[in-house]
């Protein structure tokens, strides 16, 4: 894997990582959780663009494992509300510890508009109050609630697709290799930055140790607050990377950042799935930070890399039409 250091960080992304050091805010993984919730929103919202407008953006719920698993279901603008639309459950980045329905608002809003389809976005279970597997039992449960209510949410059950970004592509990766076999089969795995390797010791951990947004630190903070102990490092439903089988898993499309912690174990990722004969297509934003699709108010490369991830999906969907 290419060094960093061979990359030239996108000037955008120098900008904003000298703004957010002359703020001086406190990084998250030195307050509390709750603190941290609150931080990650505030944090976020001056880098989002305007809110896309859709025809539905609409609350609701099922019954999870353990209780009820808020969601929201969108609808793509100029749908109509009859029409049977293909659809992504969508699982949100955070660190396992932060992020909601709100925090990836307009992320979800944008897919849907470009696909032209449906979005359930999951508002699983956070740690460290929910220890592994919570978070990953109630994105299971949805998908699966969002095949058997395809009638009834005016989706077409054949045209299914997991995503999300960072632990949300974590979650994402699992769910697709725990329902691998399963009618109906998935039609992509949609992995940005997806974090996918609990063991942290890829070789861009080190490189990218600090001073590109998401350090070290924040990452085994996360990890510390998400896993039961140190013995599910190695569990495949944590460390999908770990997998003792990739083979017929549902095709790929992953994102990976060049100044990003993550970047090597996402790579990994896409070469195991491709070596498992899994179809596979990896791109890497060579001069973006992890986190960038929620910054595309600030980050042109967030809304290149949200239009890369539509035109993924629409021609998945249009594999299964």
């Amino acid at each position: 894997m290419t060094s960093p250091s061979a990359y030239r960080l996108d000037p955008q992304v120098r900008a904003l990582l000298e703004r957010i050091a002359a703020a001086g805010a406190p990084a998250l993984h030195t307050v509390s959780a709750p603190e941290a919730r609150i931080l990650y929103d505030r944090y976020r919202k001056p880098l989002q663009p305007a809110v896309p407008e859709v025809a539905l953006a609409e609350d609701s719920s099922f019954s999870g494992p353990a209780g009820t698993v808020p969601v929201r279901l969108y609808r793509a603008a100029g749908t109509h509300a009859d029409e049977v639309l293909p659809v992504l459950v969508y699982f949100h980045g955070g660190g396992w510890t932060f992020g909601d329905l709100d925090s990836h608002d307009i992320v979800c809003r944008s897919i849907a508009n470009q696909v032209r389809g449906a979005l359930v976005s999951v508002a699983y279970r956070l740690a460290p109050e929910h220890k592994f597997p919570a978070a990953l039992e109630d994105c299971i449960a949805a998908t699966r609630w969002v095949g058997a209510e395809a009638k009834h949410l005016r989706v077409d059950a054949s045209r299914i697709a997991v995503g999300g970004d960072s632990a949300g592509g974590n979650l994402a990766a699992v769910v697709a290799l725990a329902l691998r076999g399963e009618e109906p089969k998935l039609a992509l795995q949609l992995l940005i930055y997806p974090a996918v390797d609990q063991r942290c010791d890829q070789p861009s951990h080190h490189r990218c140790a600090k001073g590109f947004l998401l350090d070290r630190d924040g990452i085994l903070w996360c990890r510390g607050n998400y896993l039961r102990d140190d013995s599910d490092i190695g569990d495949w439903r944590a460390s999908p990377l770990l997998a003792p089988d990739h083979r017929g898993l549902a095709p790929a499309y992953i994102i990976t950042a060049g100044f990003d912690p993550l970047l090597d174990e996402g790579a990994a990722y896409a070469d195991k799935l491709t070596a498992a004969g899994v179809p596979v297509t990896y791109e890497c934003f060579e001069g973006m930070v992890h986190g960038f699709i929620t910054m595309s108010g600030a980050l042109a490369a967030g809304n290149h890399a949200l239009y890369r991830c539509d035109m993924m999906l629409r021609q998945a969907y249009a594999r299964l039409n």
